[in-house]
């Protein structure tokens, strides 16, 4: 099996790439998981949250913040590792089905393209608080938040590591 070309095939660049996926995972009624984030220094935060946002569903998808999305974000100095090396990561994380790139500083525009069944997030943010929950909710489906590992976190990591 050629494990490199299965991790980028996961990778998406543009919303529209997605449309023939998204139709076949509706037709077998497969539950779509979606959450976001910059996921800029993958993390055992990160991978434990993946993992319980996997589990609400049977496919999920990652919308993954673009460089210049981050930099807005989280400053100048970040990312640390640029978007295709955070894409490939996660991408390579056996209960990720899809990771796919949003410029804007929220992913609204591609939560209400997904459509997705479960929209996740971390608990830190209330479930009616979190971008695209109206959508969501219109048709039917869920928001819930997860617990998160406390002591990891990617700030954490860069001022650990600049000591």
């Amino acid at each position: 099996m050629d494990y490199q070309k299965f991790i980028t095939d996961k990778i998406i660049r543009k919303k529209e790439e997605l449309e023939n996926t998204l139709s076949i995972w509706k037709f077998k009624e497969e539950k779509i998981v979606f959450t976001n984030g910059c996921f800029d220094i993958l993390h055992r935060g990160h991978v434990e949250y993946l993992a319980k946002a996997a589990a609400f569903g049977t496919k999920l998808v990652i919308g993954l913040n673009t460089d210049c999305s981050v930099k807005r974000l989280k400053g100048e100095s970040r990312p640390v590792n640029d978007e295709e090396a955070r894409a490939i990561v996660l991408a390579s994380l056996l209960f990720t089905d899809k990771i796919i790139f949003f410029e804007e500083d929220t992913p609204l525009e591609l939560i209400r393209y997904i459509q997705p069944d479960i929209l996740v997030k971390g608990s830190d943010y209330k479930p009616e608080d979190i971008v695209g929950y109206d959508i969501v909710t219109s048709k039917g489906g869920k928001v819930v938040t997860v617990d998160l590992t406390e002591g990891f976190s990617t700030t954490k990591i860069i001022e650990k590591a600049g000591k």
